[in-house]
C-alpha cells in the first residue's frame, strides 16, 4: 500500500475524474451494475461525489436491478441474522474495523486458542490482539439458495453433510480458513459449500445495491442527499478463485451451477465452457478410464481432464441466470489460475478488477507450489489496491474502508490443500490480515508405510539459520554423503538421487557435471520424451551409474524406474506418498529382496512439514528436538 501523501493523492484524482464525467452522463454503472434498459422510472437526486444534481433512469424490468419475490425479501431485512452477518462486516461501517485491531493485525500480534470444528477437526484459531472473532451463523444463507442445497444434502452421506454445515457456519463468521490437509474425498463436498457461500455473498451485495438503487430512485430530490447508500468497491467483482488447470475451473463450475438448478436459473455460454475447458472431442483420459488402483489417488485428481494452466474467465451473476465469459469489470466472480492472471495485469499494466474482492478462494494449493509459487504471489500483491482509473464508480456509493485503502483488513480468504508447505503457511500467517480473525485446522499424521527390511537412515545436518539451508543441504551432501556412497562398491552404482527443488537440483546437477566424476543421467520437468526414454534405458543397463531426479519431474510423470537400488533424498519429500512410490521401484525387477535396498534421507529442522508427513507427527517431534 502507498504512504499516506500518495494515497490522498490517488483518491483526489479519482474523484476529480468521476466528478468531470458524471457532467456528461445520466448514470453510470453502479459498481458494475448497469441500467441497461431504460426509460421506466425517472427520478433526481443528490449526487454526493460530485455535488451535483444527476438523474437516475432506473428499469424495473432489467435482469440486473431484479428482486427476489417477496416471500424471500424478508430475510434481506435488517435484524435477519444472515444480513447481520454480512452488514457487520461487509456494511459501510464494521465494528471490528478499527485503529488497534488493524494494528494488532499489521504488528502480527494474535490470541491463539485451539478447539475442535466438530467434522473439521482439531483447529487452531486467531484473533487480533484486543479484538472480538467474527460470529458463525447457521441461517446465513438466502432461502432460495438454502433449498435446494437442503434437498440436495438429503440424498448424500451424514458425514458429508454434517461437514458442509460445519464449514458453512464457519464460512458465515467471515474469518480466513486454512485447510493444509483436505483428504480427495471431501474436496466436492467443500466446494460446493464453498461455492454456496460465494454466491450468497455476492447475491446478498447485489441485493444492497438494487435496495439503495430503489430508494434513491424514490428519494425527493429537494432534501438532502441519503448518506447511509454506501455499499460497493471500486469495481463490481468481489470473488477470485484461483486454480491450477481447467479441469479444477470446471469442478467449481460445476459446484456453483449444483446451487442453480434450471429451470429457475439459465446458464449462458455454457457449450462454450465445456469446450474450452472439457477435452476436446475424441480424446480419452487414461487417468479416469483406467481400472481403479492403476494410478495414485492424487494424480487422477489433479491430473485429470484438461490440464492447461493458462486461463481466467468472468462469471456474472444475476436472480435468474449465470453468464460465463463476462467482461471481468461486469463480472461478479473471476476465476483465473494464477499464471493467466499475471498474463493479463502484465498485457494489459492494470489490475483495478482486482481492486474489491472481498472473498478470495485458492484451492489445491499443493498443485500451484509445484507450478510456479512467483505467480501466487505476483497476483496476491496485486488485491485490494486502490485502482488506478475511476472506472465510472460512483464515488457516493464506495464503502468508507474502500476508500481509506482498509479492504485487506476485510478480505475473506479460504485456502485449501491436500498437503501444507512452508509457502502455504507463510501465506497463512503473514498474507492474511483478516480483523475477523483466522482459523487453521490441523492434524496429525501416521508413518508411511514402506516394505519391511529396507534400510533407512534419516541423516540431519545442523542448520541456525533458514536463509542458509541450501548451502548448508548442499555442502552436508557434497562433503558427507556422496563421498560415502562413492566409497561403496555397491551403492555406487544403481543409484538414484531425489531433489525436491528445482534450484537445489540445478546445483546438483552442475555439481555431477564437473565434480563427481561418475556417469548420471537426468529426469527433469524439462525432459523430453525421448529425453526420459534414453536416461531410463542408460541407467537401467548400467551404462549410467546414477540417476537425478526432480520432485516436479515425479508430480508430473509419475514413472515407474527400474533398476535402482539405492535412494539418496536430497530432503524429503513433498508428498509422502512418493517416497513410498519410489521405494518400490526396485522390486519391479525380479529376485530383489528388501535388504538389497539403501535409503538416505537429508533433513534439518526446517523440513518440519515434510518429515512430520513422512515418519508421522509424533517421531517428528522426537527428531526435530534431537536435531
Amino acid at each position: 500500500m502507498t504512504d499516506a501523501n500518495s494515497t490522498t493523492t490517488r483518491l483526489l484524482t479519482l474523484l476529480n475524474v468521476s466528478a468531470t464525467k458524471a457532467g456528461k452522463r445520466k448514470w453510470t454503472a453502479v459498481d458494475g451494475f448497469p441500467t441497461e434498459k431504460l426509460n421506466k422510472r425517472t427520478k433526481s437526486v443528490g449526487f454526493a461525489a460530485t455535488a451535483e444534481v444527476t438523474e437516475i433512469i432506473v428499469d424495473a424490468t432489467a435482469d440486473s436491478i431484479d428482486v427476489d419475490p417477496p416471500e424471500a425479501e424478508g430475510e434481506d431485512e435488517e435484524g435477519a441474522s444472515g444480513s447481520n452477518a454480512y452488514e457487520s462486516h461487509f456494511g459501510p461501517a464494521p465494528a471490528l474495523l478499527s485503529a488497534s485491531s488493524r494494528a494488532a493485525v499489521d504488528n502480527n500480534t494474535w490470541t491463539t486458542t485451539r478447539t475442535i470444528r466438530g467434522k473439521l477437526g482439531a483447529a487452531v484459531e486467531l484473533v487480533p490482539e484486543g479484538s472480538q472473532p467474527g460470529t458463525s451463523s447457521d441461517t446465513a444463507l438466502l432461502e432460495r439458495l438454502r433449498t435446494p442445497f437442503k434437498k440436495r444434502q438429503a440424498k448424500q452421506p451424514r458425514e458429508q453433510t454434517e461437514l458442509q454445515n460445519d464449514l458453512l457456519s464457519l464460512l458465515s463468521s467471515h474469518r480466513d480458513v486454512y485447510l493444509p490437509s483436505t483428504p480427495w474425498e471431501h474436496k466436492k463436498s467443500m466446494r460446493e459449500a464453498i461455492s454456496l457461500h460465494a454466491i450468497n455473498h455476492v447475491t446478498r451485495k447485489r441485493r444492497r445495491v438494487l435496495k439503495n438503487n430503489e430508494r434513491l430512485a424514490k428519494a425527493d430530490p429537494k432534501a438532502s442527499p441519503l448518506e447511509d447508500v454506501q455499499d460497493q468497491g471500486f469495481t463490481r467483482p468481489s470473488v477470485l478463485i484461483l486454480l491450477p488447470f481447467r479441469s479444477s475451473a470446471l469442478d467449481w463450475f460445476t459446484a456453483l451451477t449444483s446451487h442453480t438448478p434450471p429451470p429457475d436459473f439459465q446458464v449462458e455460454n455454457q457449450s462454450r465452457f465445456m469446450a474450452e475447458y472439457g477435452l476436446s472431442p475424441g480424446m480419452v483420459d487414461k487417468l479416469t478410464t483406467a481400472e481403479p488402483g492403476t494410478y495414485p489417488r492424487d494424480q487422477v485428481e489433479t491430473f485429470k481432464g484438461n490440464v492447461d494452466d493458462n486461463f481466467r474467465v468472468g462469471i456474472k451473476l444475476t436472480r435468474k441466470s449465470i453468464k460465463m465469459f463476462s467482461e471481468f469489470y461486469g463480472c461478479d466472480i473471476i476465476m483465473a489460475s494464477p499464471l493467466g492472471l499475471r498474463r493479463s495485469i502484465e498485457k494489459e499494466k492494470s489490475a483495478d478488477y482486482l481492486s474489491s474482492i472481498e472473498l478470495l478462494v485458492i484451492d489445491q494449493l499443493e498443485a500451484l507450489t509445484m507450478q510456479n509459487w512467483e505467480h501466487v504471489k505476483f497476483v496476491l500483491s496485486h488485491l485490494n489496491k486502490l485502482p488506478k482509473d475511476s472506472h465510472d464508480a460512483d464515488f457516493s456509493r464506495i464503502k468508507p474502508w474502500y476508500l481509506d485503502g482498509h479492504a485487506e483488513y476485510l478480505r475473506q480468504s479460504i485456502l485449501l490443500s491436500a498437503l501444507e508447505t512452508p509457502e502455504t503457511r507463510s501465506l497463512f500467517n503473514s498474507g492474511l490480515k483478516n480483523i475477523a480473525g483466522k482459523v487453521r485446522a490441523e492434524k496429525r499424521w501416521s508413518p508411511v508405510q514402506v516394505p519391511d527390511g529396507i534400510d533407512q537412515n534419516l541423516m540431519h545436518f545442523d542448520c541456525p539459520n533458514p536463509k542458509d539451508e541450501p548451502d548448508k543441504r548442499f555442502n552436508y551432501f557434497t562433503t558427507q554423503v556422496l563421498p560415502l556412497v562413492l566409497r561403496s562398491a555397491v551403492q555406487s552404482s544403481s543409484t538414484a538421487v531425489y531433489v525436491p527443488s528445482s534450484f537445489d537440483f540445478i546445483r546438483v546437477q552442475n555439481y555431477f557435471k564437473k565434480h563427481s566424476g561418475v556417469s548420471f543421467a537426468v529426469l527433469s520437468e524439462y525432459s523430453t520424451n525421448q529425453d526420459i526414454n534414453r536416461a531410463r534405458e542408460a541407467f537401467f543397463s548400467g551404462k549410467k551409474a546414477f540417476l537425478l531426479i526432480s520432485e516436479r519431474f515425479h508430480f508430473y510423470k509419475r514413472y515407474k524406474i527400474r533398476g535402482i537400488r539405492n535412494f539418496i533424498f536430497y530432503g524429503p519429500p513433498e508428498n509422502p506418498g512418493f517416497y513410498t512410490e519410489l521405494l518400490a521401484c526396485p522390486f519391479l525387477d525380479d529376485g530383489v529382496e528388501a535388504s538389497d535396498v539403501t535409503c538416505r534421507v537429508l533433513y534439518c529442522k526446517y523440513d518440519w512439514f515434510r518429515m512430520e508427513r513422512l515418519v508421522g507427527t509424533e517421531a517428528a517431534v522426537e527428531l526435530i528436538k534431537a536435531a
